[in-house]
């Protein structure tokens, strides 16, 4: 199918991008990589009567440290951050996850800030930031404004940005000393969106795991953190009873929507399998 009829705007400044909202509001659409929303609009999914490209704000494409912050600019293709030595060193799960988003066609014109904005809850940016304790930099016609991953997203394909507001950048804490991190995911074929995925970050304190953050991906309509197993596993020991005990609260704790090929019960046994598999090797 074809796109219907939109007008283009290619804006040079945040200012006129924020005028542009202003002026058509609901029906206007930001384009950053467009793996998304060219695939909607072709599909008549979406119907917008103004197109804004974002991709001429330079600024909203860095990737930087300031203090022990690392900021992953909205624009910054999923290819530049599997490239990037300061998301290696700072923020190694993210360098753990990005292999497996989609192939390297859509990394290279997929954008970090387009996955966090549009929320899909099977993606892997999103449960990246949920278990690292992300921010999301909003900026809008008042300024800037900083949401925790965990208040951003609110619902399947829905966050609290604003509707004046665009996603500039994310900021993630820098991994410290005895920081843990593991990422796994289930697909039927490499590259599709996965059945269910499970991004982990914690700090060792010998046997144990301390403030231990499970984010799943394709277990909610947002990518959740399964704070029962966390609280469960916060200092203890890492041995066999407490691996089995996680096992059995991951359970209880998950209850992932069903889709075409999977039931509820087949995603909850795959996500203890992903728990089971990063225990393991944490252990």
């Amino acid at each position: 199918m074809k796109a219907p009829a939109f007008d283009y705007a290619k804006p040079r400044s945040m200012v006129e991008v924020f005028a542009l909202l202003q002026r058509h509001g609901a029906d206007a659409r930001l384009l950053a990589g467009g793996q998304t929303l060219l695939a909607t609009l072709n599909m008549r999914l979406s119907e917008p009567a103004l197109l804004i490209d974002l991709t001429g704000l330079a600024a909203l494409r860095a990737i930087g440290v300031e203090g022990q912050v690392l900021s992953i600019g909205a624009l910054a293709t999923h290819s530049e951050v599997e490239r990037s030595e300061l998301v290696a060193r700072h923020a190694p799960l993210l360098a753990m996850a990005v292999p497996y988003i989609g192939h390297r066609a859509i990394r290279n014109r997929g954008t970090f800030g387009g996955s966090i904005a549009y929320a899909d809850p099977a993606a892997e940016w999103p449960a990246c930031l949920a278990a690292l304790d992300g921010t999301v930099v909003a900026q809008g016609p008042g300024g800037e404004r900083r949401i925790p991953a965990r208040d951003f997203f609110r619902g399947l394909y829905q966050t609290a940005l604003r509707a004046d507001e665009v996603l500039a950048a994310c900021e993630l804490p820098c991994t410290q000393p005895n920081d843990w991190f593991a990422f796994d995911e289930l697909a039927r074929r490499h590259g599709d969106y996965a059945i269910v995925g499970l991004a982990a970050a914690a700090r060792r304190d010998g046997r144990a795991l301390r403030s231990p953050r499970f984010a799943f991906l394709g277990a909610a309509a947002t990518p959740l953190r399964a704070t029962r197993t966390e609280a469960l596993l916060d200092g203890r020991a890492l041995d066999q009873a407490a691996i089995d005990a996680a096992l059995g609260c991951i359970k209880s704790e998950l209850d992932p929507p069903a889709d075409p090929v999977h039931s509820s019960a087949a995603k909850r046994h795959l996500a203890s399998v992903l728990l089971k598999r990063v225990l393991e090797k944490a252990r």
